[in-house]
């Protein structure tokens, strides 16, 4: 019994408005609140990114500039030839530089160093045929292996593990001498360490950014709390005044609907055809109030949770009997075909005064909304798993955009000719919560000037 309690309380919770509401609010407010973060993150990681790129490209061609001037006084003095015998003892560039290439007209290397000779010939290919404009810088990755192979081996590390990326920023400029082209020099800096560390920045925001929304959903949590206490405040105020004002309304309309009853009994009043006809009127405006105010204060219980739900075993079938019983003068008057579709017993488990009510409802909508000479069926079905009630007439129909609202309070799709005919919008309101209640499910399939389905579907 306990644990049946907590599991109705938990979907009761869980199906509260104002759970709902808040939680929208905590989403909206995350979502905002990370929006900000993320966008932060990036540009505050862009402007790093664009800052040091930026600085490592203007210092790569500073060092290009510096070094074109000694290479051009070294070309000059010593030719450009591709024997490296004059430059061999020439240190050019400098220890910042991964490498440094002079390439003479006829495509040959005249001078060069790099940081490990095996890379030579994939350094020479990444220039190879390049002339690059004024300032530009190219970045490139070459992938190689780790010095010092034996020390790794004998720690155990396999040949593969040894593989490297180089990160690399290169440039060049060609060197000119009165007019005469001498060469190309090309000078590359690794930046490995720097996109390394621009990596690790990146996976550091992005740890701190899973942080911090974690915060910001427990800040926005706090926020449509708050946001939400005035407004439940008010929506509780509401009930209350709902449920007082219904509860106080019945005793005066039962006074007005008995002192009417007996004044049709006179016979001055049945006499007079004006009197007559006012007290009529009179009768069924209050049994209007009276219809009004009885689901009024049946929604306003469902609100507060004061509705006791008994569940008993019963024939569902002879129900629908009653039901179609107590509605077939309104059918007749208005040459409707009424039928009823179901095994002569079919017991299910529920509240019989709820799911009476519901049939009642759905009934008494559709032989209000089909035209003269329609037809109005029940079809009453179960298999191993649930209960479906379809309710089948061929009425106006409902537009597509209103079908999901027909179960709001107080709506009505065609408010002219639901006046009319004394319909106030609560009745399918008050027939989804009888389904809510019942743990089911309630649904409606219209076409305008054909007729509409309701099917409910409740758990066995």
């Amino acid at each position: 019994m306990t644990h049946n309690f907590f599991k109705k309380t938990r979907k009761r919770v869980q199906k509260d408005m104002f759970s709902q509401t808040q939680n929208r609010l905590t989403f909206r407010y995350s979502a905002l609140l990370m929006l900000f973060l993320l966008l932060f993150v990036f540009i505050v990681y862009g402007l790093v990114y664009a800052v040091i790129s930026t600085s490592q490209q203007q210092y790569l061609n500073m060092l290009l500039k510096q070094e074109t001037r000694v290479v051009k006084d070294l070309l000059i003095k010593y030719g450009n030839s591709a024997s490296p015998a004059p430059y061999n003892d020439i240190v050019v560039a400098r220890e910042d530089a991964f490498f440094y290439y002079v390439i003479n007209p006829e495509g040959e290397l005249v001078m060069g160093s790099e940081a490990s000779e095996r890379l030579r010939p994939e350094l020479l290919n990444l220039i190879e045929g390049w002339i690059p404009i004024e300032n530009e810088v190219r970045k490139e990755r070459i992938k190689t292996v780790l010095p010092n192979l034996e020390t790794y081996r004998k720690q155990g590390i396999q040949n593969a593990d040894l593989n490297i990326d180089i990160d690399l920023l290169m440039t060049g400029q060609p060197i000119f001498y009165k007019g005469q082209f001498l060469g190309m020099l090309y000078i590359g800096k690794d930046v490995s360490f720097l996109y390394q560390l621009l990596k690790w920045l990146l996976v550091i925001m992005l740890c701190l950014t899973i942080i911090f929304v974690g915060v910001a959903i427990y800040i926005s949590r706090l926020m449509s709390k708050r946001a939400m206490i005035p407004i439940e405040t008010a929506f509780l105020k509401q009930k209350e005044f709902v449920a007082d004002a219904s509860h106080e309304l019945r005793t005066p309309l039962s006074v007005m609907l008995s002192s009417i009853d007996a004044l049709e009994m006179q016979d001055e009043v049945n006499e007079d055809p004006f009197s007559k006809k006012l007290l009529t009127n009179m009768k069924e405006e209050v049994k209007r109030m009276t219809r009004l105010v009885s689901d009024l204060l049946t929604l306003a219980r469902s609100d507060s949770n004061q509705v006791e739900q008994i569940s008993t075993a019963f024939d569902i079938t002879q129900v629908a009997k009653k039901v179609l019983q107590s509605v077939e003068t309104l059918a007749h008057s208005k040459s409707l075909e009424l039928q009823l579709k179901a095994s002569d017993k079919l017991m299910i488990t529920g509240n019989e005064e709820r799911l009476t009510q519901l049939i009642y409802i759905l009934l008494d909508n559709a032989i209000k909304y089909t035209p003269p000479n329609g037809k109005v069926e029940v079809i009453l079905e179960k298999n191993n798993s649930e209960f479906q009630m379809k309710v089948i007439d061929t009425g106006v129909g409902i537009h597509i955009d209103e079908q999901k609202r027909i179960f709001d309070r107080f709506y009505r799709a065609d408010k002219s000719r639901s006046r009319q005919m004394g319909g106030h919008g609560l009745g399918l309101a008050i027939a989804k919560w009888i389904v809510d209640t019942h743990k089911g499910l309630i649904t409606v399939n219209s076409e305008q000037e054909k007729g509409s389905t309701f099917t409910v579907k409740l758990p066995l």
